[in-house]
């Protein structure tokens, strides 16, 4: 019997065609799966349009769109793929894999480099992978990309134009596509509870990269702002500077407010560890979340699912302290 797939299209360059503004998302999911082709022997595809934009444009709006779609039509499918733009990609498939955690089937994203239409395009390998990572009946949400299964959260859009554009970042890829065909590499966890409903997300939170001599001030801006939640990129292994510019007192402030801050690493590769130099020890003590090993997209997503969920920050610290879809390594 043929597995049951659900394709939903959202635009991305997989589906544009040439205007006089530039590439723009135009095909709709039937033109798509005209294209794609030569699987009618392999699978039964619904093609569904959800809607037909640049990822630049895919906001909290359109992840909330996405979920629900999902989550409404996922019982009469085996799995669902989804073709999205690659500039956001990352951080719909980690929104996703926290509203989704429990759904019962695979969730696979692609999308490709070049339109489809174009003839060196990455997008018919692209796809394939993402099918059969789709019928393999392993929950989860997944990236695929160049013959390599990402987790949702732990994929990073790393490149701008080689087909290789993404990598799985501090974790081993969940699948690999080669001569044997599609290879598990890890074993993703089942669901613990039956599916209910997409969980509530809080988009009022604010990323920040430090740079040297960053001032302080602006978190008054963003506590007049209403932020509920501020994501901090830190230096190196947790570093955040104290001395001339208090950024330590601020972040304590904003704390005090019940504003939950939480921070990570602006390196790409290992874990931050706030417990080795001074700095890092004093934002702990102010009640700053750290995050590990996690990536920004993943901890951005992840902040937003929790203040969604509750509005206490003791809650959100022990959402931190819990490994939900293989996102942070504990």
């Amino acid at each position: 019997m043929m597995k049951r797939i659900l394709w939903i299209t959202t635009g991305g360059t997989i589906a544009s065609m040439p205007s006089d503004d530039g590439l723009v998302p135009q095909l709709t999911s039937q033109e798509l799966l005209g294209l794609f082709g030569g699987i009618d022997g392999d699978y039964e595809v619904q093609a569904y349009d959800l809607f037909d934009l640049d990822s630049s444009n895919i906001q909290p709006e359109e992840w909330r769109m996405i979920a629900q779609c999902i989550a409404d039509k996922y019982r009469d499918y085996d799995g669902i793929v989804l073709t999205h733009g690659t500039d956001t990609m990352a951080y719909t498939a980690s929104m996703l894999s926290y509203l989704l955690r429990d759904l019962p089937v695979p969730v696979v994203f692609t999308g490709s480099q070049m339109p489809i239409q174009e003839p060196l395009s990455d997008a018919m390998g692209n796809l394939r992978c993402a099918f059969a990572m789709a019928t393999s009946g392993v929950p989860g949400v997944y990236v695929a990309f160049d013959r390599k299964i990402i987790l949702g959260t732990r994929a990073v859009k790393v490149r701008t134009t080689a087909f290789d554009a993404f990598e799985s970042v501090n974790c081993p890829c969940a699948a690999v596509v080669n001569a044997k065909g599609l290879q598990l590499e890890v074993i993703p966890r089942r669901p613990r509870i039956p599916f209910r409903q997409v969980d509530p997300f809080c988009d009022r939170v604010f990323l920040i990269k430090l740079i040297p001599g960053f001032d302080p001030k602006v978190f008054d801006m963003l506590l007049q702002m209403d932020y509920k939640g501020v994501v901090i990129e830190a230096f190196g292994a947790g570093g955040l500077h104290f001395i001339r510019r208090d950024l330590i007192s601020q972040l304590e402030k904003l704390v005090d407010h019940g504003v939950a801050v939480v921070v990570c690493s602006q390196c790409l590769y290992e874990r931050c560890d706030f417990s080795l130099y001074q700095t890092g020890r004093k934002a702990l003590e102010k009640g700053v979340i750290q995050t590990y090993d996690m990536t920004t997209e993943a901890v951005v997503t992840k902040l937003m699912w929790a203040l969604g969920v509750s509005d206490s920050l003791t809650q959100v610290r022990e959402m931190f302290a819990t490994d939900y879809v293989g996102e942070v390594t504990l």
